[in-house]
């Protein structure tokens, strides 16, 4: 009986513990699960519905809902919008109609068949794909609309860290172009306005300190060029003098200026009378209409069927020498400050190959050839076409078809500096010293050594002394 009495004794403070550990509230919504099992169990009661076990969860979470009604709002969240919808709402403007087009009337435009290039940039192995050729080819006619342009083209696509650069080339109409800067109104060095019909009054100073005789070298004057606005900076070993937009332009024109070609005949210079050549070669030219085409295969087997169309840029930076060593006309420096110094030789003018110059006489970079040919296919050559690609400016890639030819970049805008570097391997290090008495270091003696070879050196010096002492009275006797 005493057993059976501990036995329910053990239970009973079982049960109360268990209970105590049901009472025990929630710290995230202040409910316990004693309450909650006999809220559960009130409403299977009151409701009795069928499968009970099936629906036992549901009721649960009613329960707990019901509860919690009070304290949640009773607006929904909003949910998230996916990625897809928010490109489709950047990209609606794309397909939305501008004010001025006519869907009746034929209006010419300098857009030119993007998706006939994209066609043959896809046998070429090469280009965006066709959704994002379709996207390129609406925003130029959104730019078409806008600007004023005689000529619009995709030139490429240059690739960046943090975001990718669409480049569009254009050409202002005749007229159109924006204004530059009024060369007429001219300020002087505090900022004012000066009237150049004034006369200036001229006041002697008399300064003691030397002057300098340093002349900063003139600014080498741009050329006419369209710029974006990005003001990223260059952090770059060497230092770029410029932001992101003035690198991607200047890189722009350096791409273009040396892969920018089309087939032999496609151009020609024109025939005007009195037209005179510069040094360098002519600086214009025009389509030839009688233009019938080269055949594909010797498209693609032979560079001297292309040509370079696009101006060389010169190592002054621009593509036409400018003299920088000519003095203005209205220098009025000292001539006795001129006096005494040799006049400087007038520098040769810099001159790059002349336009339309075969490809054929294009350097090679180290042991690399600078452009690579082919045909888009050898199994059915009668519908090829050649492409062109740069080994020098990796990425960009031209091609033609008949009288039909596009110049395209898809890249980093980097050039190809030759070989991969490699580092020089390490000499073999050297050879350690022989040992021998001379290099080898002796042992430090110890006390009763070195007291030992101090009594043997003044014994040696004792003897050594004697002997001299007796060689003395020697020398004395036989002088006597």
């Amino acid at each position: 009986m005493e057993s059976e009495g501990a036995l329910n004794n053990q239970r009973e403070l079982t049960s109360i513990c268990f209970k105590a550990f049901m009472l025990k509230n929630s710290t995230k919504s202040n409910l316990n699960l004693y309450d909650h099992f006999a809220r559960v169990l009130t409403k299977v009661m009151d409701e009795r519905p069928e499968n009970v076990v099936d629906v036992i969860e549901d009721m649960s979470r009613e329960v707990k809902r019901g509860l919690l009604m009070d304290k949640q709002s009773t607006l929904r969240d909003i949910p998230l919008a996916p990625a897809a919808q928010l490109l489709a709402e950047q990209q609606r403007l794309l397909f939305s109609r501008g004010g001025g087009d006519d869907g009746d009337q034929e209006v010419e435009t300098p857009l030119p068949n993007v998706s006939e290039v994209g066609f043959f940039l896809e046998q070429a192995g090469v280009g965006l794909g066709r959704e994002e050729m379709l996207r390129v080819f609406l925003a130029l006619k959104q730019l078409v609309d806008s600007q004023p342009l005689a000529r619009c083209r995709l030139w490429g696509k240059i690739l960046g860290t943090e975001g990718n650069y669409l480049v569009a080339e254009g050409e202002y109409r005749d007229g159109e172009e924006e204004e530059g800067i009024n060369e007429e109104t001219a300020e002087d060095a505090e900022g004012e306005p000066r009237d150049d019909d004034e006369e200036a009054e001229v006041v002697e100073v008399i300064d003691t300190l030397p002057r300098s005789t340093f002349k900063p070298p003139p600014v080498v004057p741009k050329e006419d060029n369209r710029t974006g606005r990005l003001d990223t900076p260059i952090v770059s070993y060497p230092p770029f003098p410029g932001n992101e937009a003035n690198y991607l332009r200047a890189q722009i024109a350096r791409i273009s200026a040396g892969t920018q070609v089309s087939p032999l005949g496609f151009y020609q210079f024109g025939e005007e009378e009195g037209e005179e050549e510069e040094e360098g070669g002519r600086d214009s030219f025009e389509e030839n209409p009688d233009f019938e085409g080269i055949p594909v295969p010797e498209m693609a087997e032979s560079l001297s069927t292309w040509v370079h169309h696009v101006q060389h840029i010169l190592q002054q930076g621009r593509c036409v020498w400018v003299n920088l060593a000519e003095k203005p006309e209205d220098d009025f420096e000292e001539e006795a400050d001129e006096e005494g110094k040799e006049e400087a030789d007038e520098p040769e003018p810099e001159v790059g190959p002349p336009l339309l110059t075969p490809l054929s006489e294009d350097a090679e970079i180290t042991t690399t050839p600078p452009w690579s040919s082919k045909m888009s296919s050898t199994l059915i050559s009668q519908f090829a076409i050649a492409v062109l690609r740069s080994n020098l400016w990796p990425g960009a890639y031209a091609y033609v078809s008949g009288k039909k030819f596009e110049n395209i970049y898809f890249g980093w805008g980097l050039k190809f500096a030759g070989e991969v570097y490699t580092p020089t391997v390490p000499s073999m290090p050297q050879r350690e010293y022989t040992s021998g008495p001379e290099i080898t270091e002796a042992l430090v003696p110890s006390l009763e050594e070195e007291q030992a070879l101090k009594a043997a050196l003044e014994e040696q010096k004792a003897a050594q002394d004697e002997t001299e002492g007796l060689g003395g009275d020697e020398e004395e006797e036989d002088d006597d």
